[in-house]
């Protein structure tokens, strides 16, 4: 899941957060630190809606650790910050599952020692043994969820079912909705509406979602992943295609915007926590991953964050409320048309050339 979340406006209100033994900050890392500076600080590099106070509250006062956070909103992002040399100094990062793999094939990321994690056996079986890496060598998974629409209710009277919806009534929403920044996800849904696969290496089956998404572009207000939140609360958005953690945390607010994944399939994503191998303190990596596999803890999360956890004996300590939630934990039947994004190589710049002449143009 590549883009997230209403970036600079975030990002600026982080920037002045401060805890004791603990913040969020926002300038480049400096790779100068002492080597006892490096015991005492864990720096982590994560998505800008898990800027979770407690939690770093919470793990300065077990480790006597000070914690410091860059967030960002884009895999990619990330991914250019640490190969361009700015990512050096974290110890801890939260890639998305096919960003691990990228990760994994370009050797930037430390095996996980299993004999230092305490919990791992909390898992729900599903997340053990993932396809993107097989017995989480490299990765330890902290969010999964869906891609889907969130729509206003109060002013969309029939609900959407499918990505097709968007065609359909598109002059009724011209300028009135958004798309992911995302070429994966985006390109993905329609293949997909298309009854292809979201990972398809066809170049002729490109090239129709393409041709499709052409059709729709002049009604789209904007390819956003971020900014569109404030705008469907404000009203004045009708439709978002966006992941089922905004979508939910969203309709808390407004419990007229409802989420629907659509019918003909989706993404199902897991977001991760890895350790590169230039981690200064992996000593202090192991011990926020051990902090987050404890059950306890990811309940709390995931209340505090409106996320889906991934750890069985966590969701047994979660209100019913949360755990019959379907946008957070969706039933089987239902994810059975929704595939895993994974990485295509060299076969990615033909999708980055159809949306580079689609968002271009």
């Amino acid at each position: 899941m590549t883009n997230r979340r209403q970036f600079l406006k975030k990002v600026a209100a982080l920037s002045s957060l401060s805890l004791t033994g603990c913040g969020w900050r926002l300038a480049d890392v400096r790779a100068n630190s002492t080597i006892s500076e490096q015991r005492d600080l864990l720096y982590i590099y994560t998505w800008t809606q898990y800027t979770d106070k407690q939690l770093l509250k919470t793990f300065s006062a077990q480790t006597g650790m000070k914690v410091l956070a860059d967030v960002y909103d884009s895999n990619d992002v990330m991914l250019a910050k640490f190969q361009a040399g700015g990512g050096g100094t974290y110890s801890i990062i939260y890639p998305s599952d096919y960003m691990v793999q990228k990760m994994i094939d370009k050797g930037l990321l430390a095996e996980i020692n299993h004999d230092r994690l305490v919990g791992l056996e909390n898992l729900f079986p599903q997340f053990i043994n993932p396809s993107y890496d097989p017995n989480n060598r490299y990765s330890i998974p902290f969010n999964w969820g869906t891609t889907g629409l969130l729509y206003n209710s109060e002013k969309i009277k029939t609900p959407p079912e499918d990505w097709e919806y968007l065609w359909q009534n598109q002059e009724q929403l011209n300028k009135r909705i958004t798309l992911l920044n995302d070429v994966r996800e985006v390109m993905g849904a329609v293949l997909r509406m298309l009854g292809y696969s979201y990972n398809s290496q066809n170049e002729a089956e490109i090239k129709q979602a393409y041709e499709k998404l052409k059709v729709l572009k002049p009604a789209i207000a904007a390819f956003d992943t971020d900014a569109w939140q404030n705008q469907i609360l404000a009203g004045d958005l009708l439709l978002a295609m966006c992941y089922s953690a905004d979508a939910v945390r969203i309709s808390q607010e407004n419990p007229q915007l409802k989420y629907v994944i659509p019918r003909s399939g989706s993404s199902l994503w897991t977001d991760t926590i890895v350790i590169p191998k230039t981690a200064p303190n992996p000593s202090g990596a192991y011990a926020w991953i051990n902090l987050i596999l404890q059950p306890e803890v990811a309940a709390q999360i995931s209340e505090r964050l409106n996320i889906a956890t991934p750890n069985s004996a966590g969701f047994e300590q979660l209100s019913k409320q949360v755990k019959d939630n379907i946008n957070l934990f969706p039933p089987k039947w239902l994810l059975e048309n929704c595939e895993r994004i994974t990485p295509l190589g060299q076969f990615n710049e033909v999708y980055d050339r159809y949306w580079t002449k689609l968002t271009s143009s």
